[in-house]
């Protein structure tokens, strides 16, 4: 199983972007995907979380600008980014929470599964 993220780039600010992040493999189920961040030289922190029912939540500093939504169908995900700031500035990466087939008892597996980074770079 792969997570593949795109969309990041260099944008000035309040512009916005969108990033996508697909899976792809063997996939039985997605269950949580979320996006993360992490700021040059800061911890990865949580921007936004959506479950398989279209559940969400988001990071106080980017509530009413980003919105996180999902494709079940195409097994990706998206962040919406509008009104971007300069600290906004981040490497950002998909998680997702995915069941697997396996060949021997129990039949499934879920982990936890990471995108590559894609910079997102705000200019002022």
């Amino acid at each position: 199983v792969q997570l593949q993220a795109s969309g990041g780039g260099l944008v000035q600010a309040g512009g916005s972007l969108r990033l996508s992040c697909a899976a792809s493999g063997s996939i039985v189920s997605i269950n949580n995907m979320a996006w993360y961040r992490q700021p040059p030289g800061m911890q990865r922190e949580l921007v936004a979380r959506i479950t398989s029912r279209g559940t969400t939540n988001y990071a106080d500093s980017v509530k009413g600008r980003f919105t996180i939504s999902r494709d079940n169908a195409k097994n990706t995900v998206y962040l919406q980014m509008n009104s971007l700031k300069v600290e906004d500035t981040a490497d950002y990466y998909c998680n997702a929470g995915i069941t697997i087939p396996r060949s021997t008892y129990p039949l499934t597996s879920t982990n936890d599964y990471w995108g590559q980074g894609t910079l997102v770079t705000v200019s002022s």
